[in-house]
């Protein structure tokens, strides 16, 4: 590790030499700067505030470049991670490259920097920076690092100490771990992206045992050296905070913007299957709002601006960037709210948060900053000791993907005021060092309203007891303060502090479960299980506080403490939470709640069902009965104890609960053993006034194998005068039930508008000779949808498959018409006459991946701009119903299968053909293809969930499948992706055109006239 002298160190922003100054390392620059780059100087006078508020350039390039993250110390100093590796792979990694931890000083508090620091300067993928316990913490996919540092003196001791390995960093240049930040609770929190799983532990740690980490929150403990997932899902997080009560909040890109942090949850997901196949459904986000116009596309905002209702909404979907404001210099007004950076739209977003159930909800306000500087690329933001706000802006006209390449030599930090700020919290403090004050003023600086001194004198208190440094009374006078204190913000303060400095023991949390202030007790709830598995006095005492506890925020804790819990003893906690019908409409409690019973359930079966019994949750009961079922042949008994609950017709909430859980498990099952009370149930409540209980009751009987039940259903399908929604539940019954009666009905239902292509799709589970013909014979009159339908069912069966062949040679279907998934599909087929016709038939989808540049360039000469701008947008829309929306979502229109396209890098050329033309490259795990053969001939492609169940999930392109496992002949798994190659290769000149036209569209266009939507 070089160590230089603290005055080579120290450079004057004035300079202007790509050249580094403290090391011989150049950055070069490979994108074009198509798009001419203001100086600092000019983007400052870009931004626009409201009145009272003034920016400053408090850093610039070549000081700074590629500010990536941001963090401050305890005097008051910015560190910034640059990171100029970024994007790298698999573009391929350039190794002359390194990153730099740089410290910024602000001595005068004029808001400029005029002392710059090369902390450390041979990091590589680096993401994010924290300060603490005697150094620097780095985070270097795919390593957690920490650099000693315990003279203070900004030189590091030695080499970097690998605290963390196994965080993905080969599969993905994008949505990497990223976002070091201390919560209050004393653990080192971080994000990761979804684009890949990690598998995360110390150095040396065997496979099986390491954490899997996909899209989700976690946490490592300094001190204690735990590495846990904190909560799962949504997409790309790349912010997060915690309000003034230690509540975190994180925001997110594409799928919705914030998200409430609750321990053990399990937030919707951008596309792909949760970790645990029985969550069965997942959280949504805060806020009750999206930054952009759903029918227009934010990725044209650089180009051509944002539209008047995409502004007023909040500039589009990516976010990068979160603060929760808590300083001293702002208006008061601001205080609590959510500042968040607006990628695209070029200004922060600002939402307000307010307690509402069992949780939070966001609502959306007025922006508070915005920009017209083209290269504005805000990532990371944070309160300053003064109460300012720093921006980092990674300056750049590129996308995150990087596709146009990468601006290294360009950077700018922005510092936020209002009005004056001689008054700066470092001079609250000896020396400007919250290091150096003493416990009783660490204490004191609790109860100043500016959260940053907080937070500091905090990490101050942990690091001192970590070290032993702590005077022997600290505990006693916290916990006297805490006691004293009316204030219910001082009395959180104080519980973290006693918290990190081990003053807050068991007993002592106890005799606070009855605090009068909610974010009191939910904080006391939380600690008692903080990383540990709460002891039998804890868990009683939580669970007769559960009895009586009227606050949601706080029976969410109790019920993310199941998850800590040996599964044998959540049971009485359990109990007294799915007693509070008061948050059973809950959008966040009832699945809370589900997810910290889940594992007990199939392990204790009588306990699932006595819990069903009292459950005052509709939706804990209906996921109790959906878990147990899954389970019927090798354990009925549970089953048929909830069938007798069910059929109390006294409590149709229940009844309906069970019965819709039942029915979810057994889907795809031909016939299911009879539960004895079953008959019982039938008698009392087929004939229900709930609609739904009655249709219920005459689905699974079909499953039970009541002929009865059988013929009602099948009239059912057959009634035109129907509701076409009951319609379509009794075809999906009477198909997994293999109703031969059926087919008949299936064949006069082909040409009707709501259920044709239903009808269509039904035919393909049954093996009718008769089906290809009356098909084929039928397709140029049937609607669209039916056609689409017609052409998947025929390419599930070789026989039928060749009847299909035989038409396209003919010119009877187009050959367009065929999706490339069925082709590749029908390639696959252990039949020489198919494979030799599908060949024949579509030459140009035999590329190896060799040739797959070459098709990129080829494409793009047929797709100049002069090309595009012809495109007939409307009939570019069309194709895209046809090609793409049976996965895709574009402009709200389509399915989310896979990735929505609203918010992908459309407007750029070369990332549009790549992901087209080699969509295997990019791949993700749980988007994998695989190709399931049957035993009644079919062969079906599409990704398979829950594969060690008796029933497995299929997606296909068109489709889910309840799959019998029994009905399984084999599995081939592959690593292809689910979208096939050579999407594009049968499109004639004017189709590819009008589609590549749409997809890279702003908005959405009407379809033309007649094709419907």
């Amino acid at each position: 590790m070089p160590r230089y002298a603290p005055a080579l160190l120290t450079v004057i922003l004035l300079a202007t030499s790509h050249v580094r100054a403290a090391d011989s390392t150049t950055i070069h620059n490979t994108q074009a700067e198509t798009v001419p780059l203001l100086t600092p100087e000019q983007a400052l006078r870009c931004i626009a505030l409201p009145e009272g508020f003034a920016a400053t350039l408090f850093a610039s390039e070549p000081v700074v470049s590629q500010p990536i993250g941001i963090a401050t110390d305890a005097r008051g100093r910015l560190w910034v991670a640059e990171n100029n590796t970024y994007a790298e792979v698999p573009l391929g990694f350039d190794n002359s490259q390194r990153d730099r931890i740089v410290v910024l000083e602000d001595a005068d508090h004029d808001g400029r920097a005029e002392r710059h620091t090369v902390f450390w300067d041979q990091a590589q993928k680096l993401t994010s920076v924290e300060t603490g316990f005697g150094g620097v913490w780095a985070l270097c996919p795919p390593r957690l690092l920490f650099i000693p540092d315990r003279n203070g003196d900004d030189i590091p001791d030695g080499e970097p100490e690998v605290v963390l390995d196994g965080f993905n960093d080969a599969e993905v240049r994008h949505n990497i771990a990223n976002g070091l930040r201390w919560g209050p609770d004393g653990w080192l929190y971080g994000r990761h992206g979804i684009l890949s799983t990690s598998l995360v532990a110390a150095p040396g740690t065997p496979p099986a045992q390491r954490t899997p980490v996909s899209c989700s929150i976690w946490r490592y403990h300094p001190t204690r050296k735990l590495f846990e997932v904190v909560c799962r899902g949504t997409t790309n997080s790349w912010g997060m905070d915690w309000d003034e009560h230690g509540e975190l909040f994180f925001i997110n890109t594409v799928i919705g913007h914030l998200w409430h942090a609750v321990p053990g949850a399990h937030f919707q997901r951008m596309y792909g299957e949760d970790a645990n196949p029985h969550t069965y459904q997942l959280i949504g986000q805060t806020a009750d709002h999206v930054h952009w116009d759903t029918a227009e596309a934010w990725s044209e905002i650089r180009k051509i601006g944002v539209s008047p209702t995409t502004d007023q909404a909040g500039g589009g979907h990516a976010h990068s960037g979160l603060l929760i404001y808590q300083g001293d210099n702002w208006p008061n007004r601001y205080r609590g709210t959510v500042l968040t950076i607006n990628f695209h739209g070029r200004r922060l977003n600002n939402d307000t948060l307010e307690r509402q159930g069992a949780g939070y909800v966001a609502h959306h306000g007025a922006d508070l900053l915005q920009t017209s500087d083209p290269w504005f690329r805000g990532l990371d933001l944070i309160t300053g000791a003064d109460g300012g706000v720093y921006i980092a802006d990674w300056s750049d006209i590129g996308e995150c993907h990087d596709n146009d390449g990468i601006h290294r030599t360009s950077g700018r930090i922005y510092k936020i005021v209002y009005g004056r700020t001689e008054r700066t919290a470092i001079a609250a403090v000896p020396q400007g060092d919250v290091r150096q004050a003493s416990d009783a003023q660490l204490v004191d600086l609790q109860f100043q309203t500016n959260e940053w001194l907080v937070r500091q004198s905090r990490q101050v208190l942990q690091e001192r007891a970590a070290a032993g440094r702590l005077s022997n009374d600290l505990t006693a006078t916290l916990r006297s303060r805490f006691a004293a204190a009316a204030n219910p913000l001082e009395k959180v303060r104080l519980l973290w502090c006693l918290h990190v400095t081990d003053g807050a023991s068991d007993d002592w949390l106890l005799a606070q479960l009855d605090q009068p202030d909610e974010h009191v007790r939910a904080g006391v709830v939380r600690l008692l299980g903080d990383g540990k598995v709460p002891s039998p006095q804890v868990l009683k005492a939580i669970a007769n506080r559960a009895a009586v506890e009227p606050s949601g925020l706080v029976s969410v804790y109790m019920a993310a403490t199941l998850q800590a819990l040996p599964v044998a003893d959540l049971w009485l906690l359990a109990e007294r939470l799915a007693a509070q019908r008061a948050w059973a409409s809950d959008p966040v409690f009832p699945l809370m709640l589900w997810y910290g019973i889940e594992p007990a359930v199939p392990e204790n079966p009588a306990q699932a069902v006595k819990l069903a019994a009292s459950c005052q949750i509709p939706l804990v009961t209906q996921f109790i009965a959906r878990r147990l079922a899954e389970n019927l042949q090798a354990l009925p008994a549970p089953i048929d104890e909830l069938i007798a609950l069910a059929a109390d017709a006294r409590q149709p909430a229940r009844s309906q609960a069970i019965l819709t859980g039942v029915a979810e498990a057994l889907r795809g099952w031909r016939k299911a053993p009879v539960p004895p009370s079953w008959n019982d149930l039938s008698e009392a409540l087929a004939g229900s006034s709930v609609p739904q209980i009655a249709q219920l009751v005459r689905e699974l009987s079909v499953v039970f194998g009541d002929g009865r039940a059988l013929d009602e259903l099948l009239k059912t399908a057959a009634s035109k005068t129907a509701d076409p929604v009951v319609r379509r539940d009794a075809l999906r019954v009477l198909v997994e039930a293999r109703a031969n009666a059926l087919v008949p009905i299936l064949r006069h239902m082909i040409d009707e508008r709501d259920l044709g292509a239903d009808a269509v799709q039904a035919l393909a589970a049954f093996d009718d000779a008769t089906t290809p013909e009356l098909l084929l014979q039928s397709y140029p009159g049937l609607k669209e949808p039916a056609r689409a339908a017609t052409i998947v069912t025929l390419s599930t069966r070789p026989a039928w498959a060749r009847a299909l062949l035989v038409a396209v040679a003919a010119g009877k279907i187009d050959r367009s018409q065929v999706p490339a998934f069925q082709v590749r599909q029908m390639s696959t087929f252990p039949d020489d006459e198919v494979r030799r016709r599908t060949s024949e038939l579509w030459p140009e989808l035999r590329m190896v991946s060799t040739e797959k540049k070459t098709r990129i360039e080829q494409l793009k000469s047929r797709l100049a701009p002069t090309d595009l701008a012809s495109a007939d947008l409307s009939k570019g829309r069309q194709r895209f119903v046809q090609a793409c929306a049976t996965c895709h979502t574009l402009f709200g229109q389509g399915t989310k299968i896979g990735p929505d396209l609203t918010g992908a890098q459309r407007a750029n050329l070369d990332y549009l053909l790549e992901n087209i033309v080699d969509p295997a490259a990019t791949v993700t795990e749980g988007f994998r293809m695989s190709t399931v053969v049957l035993s009644d001939g079919r062969l079906l492609s599409g990704i398979l969930a829950n594969q060690g169940a008796p029933i497995l999930a299929l997606q296909t392109p068109t489709e889910r499948l309840a799959i019998n496992r029994a009905d399984v002949e084999e599995i081939h798994a592959s690593t292809l992706s689910l979208m096939p190659e050579g999407l594009l290769d049968p499109l004639p000149e004017k189709d590819l055109r009008d589609l590549v036209g749409y997809l890279m569209s702003p908005q959405q266009v009407p379809l033309p006239a007649g094709a419907g939507q």
